[in-house]
């Protein structure tokens, strides 16, 4: 290397900010390298509005080459990393295997979907974490409904309009929220397209599972009553202390012994770090790295980690470890670039430290839940503060952001089938969500 080499795995929340911290700070006095998968950054929390075609893909889709001065871009997926030779080995959207000397590391490589052990699952639900499912989702939503409209068989038109979530996080309560009026619209069209005669599509349903006794079970109680009863108005079926017991073709068991005829499982149950951490071999709680308050990994001092990949001690509360939330990656991130320039002279090392200002919930249409410094807030309050929360908080494409959802308010929305991203491209047992699959398993992008 002619010059100090930083490499950053993983453009998530993490990984993204870290690497545009130390564009701002180490610019031309060290080689900074982004390894990720693909070129842009993932806006996650406004995924649910591309799978309900509020939002076009590209708005929430921020270009790394076009908001990281100063970064090289690597385009690959690392499956090694050597500590004691100190390099990272990958594999590129084509195949190729690459390798990586670097001088410090920082490992931002997020999480993936969370697995439980019932049958039927994996071979039939699929996951939200990235742009494949959204897309997915988008597509099969809408397929479903147009075959349910089709069909002369009611039993067949209330399965292929009926859709389960499991979990009732921020992912699984915002998918519901948003899919109940996205499919409200798509029957509309059908049924006058179809008039008085056939083709007529039932009233969509939503069910939205859980094992805990209450939506956002994370969150204060008041959101979480706010967001319940937004749900419920809107038509949505609410479980709580429910889960599927088995899942097939035709439907899933519910632990309480119910049968739901369904074409439709969607996973929200949680994440989990991706498996890259583990193979490390470095001491983990949970499946996450474990790291010093620094973000520094114990025994290699070159070597950071944060995100959903690190357990990083939660200093406002001793004893614990931060929770796997954007917000508490966004700004990991930021101390990592920050604590990465200290090394190299610029600025001085410091704790991670982060005190909740509150959260937001968007639950489509005019409805949020949110509770800014620790007011609460529902109906269209809580939706102004959640999107201008978002739009702040976005690294870019704020205008078009904008923009789409003055044209969500003013124009009917939009709904095709493109058939882009098939059923097999996005299994729920994968360690790249961000990658679509081909058939034979092999991650395939832009293909």
């Amino acid at each position: 290397m002619s010059r100090s080499r930083i490499v950053v795995v993983g453009a998530g929340f993490a990984g993204y900010r870290a690497a545009r911290t130390l564009s701002r700070k180490l610019r031309g006095t060290a080689e900074i390298v982004l390894v990720n998968p693909h070129d842009y950054f993932l806006y996650l929390p406004l995924l649910p509005e591309v799978s309900s075609g509020v939002l076009e893909p590209r708005r929430v889709s921020v270009s790394l080459a076009g908001t990281l001065p100063g970064v090289r871009l690597v385009l690959g997926e690392v499956h090694g990393v050597d500590l004691s030779e100190r390099r990272v080995r990958y594999t590129d959207p084509e195949g190729g295997e690459g390798e990586l000397s670097y001088e410090r590391l920082l490992l931002s490589v997020g999480s993936v979907n969370k697995l439980l052990p019932i049958p039927g699952v994996a071979e039939h639900a699929h996951g939200f974490r990235a742009m494949p499912e959204a897309l997915y989702l988008r597509d099969h939503i809408t397929r479903q409904l147009a075959m349910a409209a089709d069909s002369d068989d009611p039993g067949e038109r209330a399965a292929r309009s009926t859709f389960v979530v499991v979990g009732a996080g921020y992912t699984g309560t915002e998918v519901a929220a948003h899919g109940m009026l996205f499919t409200d619209s798509l029957a509309r069209q059908h049924n006058r397209s179809a008039g008085r005669g056939g083709g007529r599509v039932e009233h969509p349903r939503w069910m939205l599972l859980d094992v805990a006794p209450r939506v956002l079970p994370g969150l204060d109680r008041r959101l979480s009553a706010t967001a319940d009863r937004v749900l419920r108005r809107r038509g949505v079926d609410v479980r709580t202390r429910t889960s599927v017991k088995e899942a097939t073709h035709d439907g899933v068991l519910l632990d309480d012994g119910a049968f739901v005829p369904t074409r439709s499982l969607i996973w929200c149950v949680g994440v989990r770090p991706d498996p890259l951490v583990e193979d490390l071999g470095m001491p983990t709680e949970k499946g996450r790295l474990v790291v010093d308050e620094y973000l520094t990994v114990p025994g290699h001092p070159e070597v950071l980690a944060c995100g959903d990949a690190a357990a990083v001690p939660d200093l406002t509360r001793p004893g614990e470890y931060t929770p796997m939330t954007a917000q508490h990656a966004w700004r990991q991130g930021k101390l990592a670039g920050r604590n990465l320039a200290a090394a190299y002279g610029r600025g001085v090392r410091r704790p991670y430290k982060h005190h909740d200002l509150g959260f937001t919930v968007d639950l489509g249409g005019v409805q949020g839940a949110a509770n800014p410094f620790g007011i609460p807030l529902s109906g269209l309050p809580a939706n102004a503060v959640t999107r201008g929360y978002h739009l702040a908080a976005m690294p870019g494409n704020r205008i078009r952001v904008a923009t789409d959802w003055l044209l969500e308010a003013l124009l009917p929305r939009q709904a095709v089938e493109l058939g882009m991203v098939r059923s097999w491209a996005v299994p729920l047992d994968t360690s790249s969500p961000e990658l679509a699959k081909a058939p034979t398993g092999r991650s395939t992008p832009g293909r």
